[in-house]
């Protein structure tokens, strides 16, 4: 399972109807569930609130242990909430073992995923991260706009 190294509660809490009061989040990705697409010690930047479609990846609480953030891709809405699952195939923690996850649960999308800077600040090392380091998270889609996620979804 994916977790976030963001301390429960420090995004802003989703309220019906009104946007969240900080809009923006970081947050860190902790295990393999997301690889290719997100690696351990990857940066988040999380837009809470944002409008969600399936193929997006987003951050959520877990619907069994709320204290819990994680960080999936959404498949598709079915009843009782999303039905999320990691982009590693081989790896457990998604709605294969808890179901669907309630709406209420759900917390922002993931619009960017940059790696950390590391030590070295000079001119060139911040542009060589800007290219190499920063990369916009996408939504799964074929050029029809359904989730390409077929091959997996037909294996189970």
């Amino acid at each position: 399972m994916t977790e976030l190294g963001q301390e429960p509660g420090a995004g802003p809490e989703r309220v019906p109807g009104r946007e969240p009061r900080v809009p923006w989040g970081i947050a860190e990705v902790t295990g393999p569930s997301m690889y290719p697409t997100l690696r351990h010690g990857d940066q988040l930047l999380v837009r809470y609130g944002a409008p969600v479609r399936a193929g997006d990846v987003a951050v959520l609480r877990h619907p069994l242990q709320q204290d819990l953030l994680i960080v999936k891709r959404l498949v598709e809405r079915r009843d009782g909430g999303w039905w999320v699952l990691g982009d590693n195939p081989g790896a457990e923690g998604d709605s294969r073992v808890f179901g669907t996850v309630p709406e209420e649960l759900l917390l922002g999308r993931v619009r960017v995923r940059y790696r950390p800077l590391g030590g070295q600040r000079s001119a060139g090392a911040v542009v060589s991260w800007l290219v190499r380091g920063v990369r916009p998270v996408l939504a799964a889609r074929s050029p029809a706009g359904r989730l390409s996620l077929s091959r997996r979804l037909r294996a189970r």
